[in-house]
């Protein structure tokens, strides 16, 4: 049984797992793995989701819960929660959709990028740095700056627009399925990425998206955005992304302007995600 006091205890029963143990789908479930994601996701705080249950009162909540919660998981039919939709304002203006996972399926999401991020995150390119062990924004600023210190001080700083609500999920699953063999571990994800969002009382489905706020999606959004980076690369032009946010440093405003519009254009055509307009320009860079 799942016991979760100040941290998780294995689950004794391991009947339930299928005869082959080295498979994504046990990793992701193994007590170890579970104790993990339980004490980040405790580390992290955070609101409740749709259900109302606190960190603090999950551990009460999950622990006579957790045997059929498991068995679910196993046999394939656990379907998570919709996330709760939280509006933020943004500093520089517009607002930031957050969607809010439950703890319970906040821990699941959890181990299920413990076990996929030391798998994908080593393919990723050298230039992307949100959201990944070891590599922080300070680290997009120095690559830039480097570029500058090149000659090359014309940046074609682009923002995409409403990433996380566009995400088109055949495209994104089409990507995973190049990293991931484990068909139910698909299934799970596939899952998450349909929940639905309860907003003012009311859950509605949703097509698109990777709800900003949920353990997985970081990972989920370097998966989706790796094509660009990768096409980037192709090209030799030197760039820094940071989530959404990208810079490609090249040396003339008339260069840029041609960069702009065929990345642009590759955004929309390949991965179906257009670039805000308004934020996305091309500038002179003087250090």
């Amino acid at each position: 049984m799942l016991v979760v006091t100040n941290d998780v205890q294995p689950h004794s029963g391991s009947d339930l797992f299928p005869a082959l143990k080295s498979n994504l789908y046990a990793q992701i479930l193994a007590p170890e793995n579970l104790r993990a994601a339980w004490k980040q996701v405790r580390k992290n705080k955070g609101a409740a989701g749709v259900d109302g249950i606190s960190i603090e009162d999950y551990p009460e909540w999950v622990t006579p819960r957790w045997p059929a919660l498991r068995r679910a998981l196993v046999e394939g039919y656990y379907q998570p929660q919709p996330v709760k939709r939280i509006v933020i304002p943004k500093p520089s203006g517009g607002e930031r959709h957050l969607g809010i996972p439950t703890i319970h399926d906040r821990v699941i999401q959890q181990a299920i990028s413990q076990v996929l991020t030391p798998i994908i995150d080593p393919t990723f390119s050298n230039h992307s740095y949100g959201f990944r062990p070891g590599r922080r924004a300070h680290g997009a600023v120095n690559r830039v700056q480097h570029c500058i210190k090149r000659g090359l001080k014309v940046a074609v700083d682009i923002d995409l627009s409403k990433f996380f609500d566009r995400v088109n999920h055949d495209l994104l699953m089409a990507r995973l399925g190049c990293h991931i063999r484990d068909k139910r571990v698909m299934s799970l994800i596939g899952k998450y990425l349909r929940a639905g969002i309860q907003a003012d009382g009311q859950v509605r489905p949703n097509s698109l998206g990777v709800p900003q706020g949920g353990p997985l999606s970081p990972l989920l959004a370097n998966v989706m955005l790796d094509p660009l980076d990768k096409y980037l690369e192709k090209r030799e032009l030197p760039f820094a992304r940071y989530a959404d946010d990208f810079v490609i440093c090249v040396a003339s405003t008339s260069r840029g302007n041609r960069v702009k519009q065929q990345v642009s254009r590759f955004l929309e055509r390949k991965l179906q995600l257009p670039i805000n307009q308004e934020k996305s320009a091309v500038r002179s860079k003087r250090r």
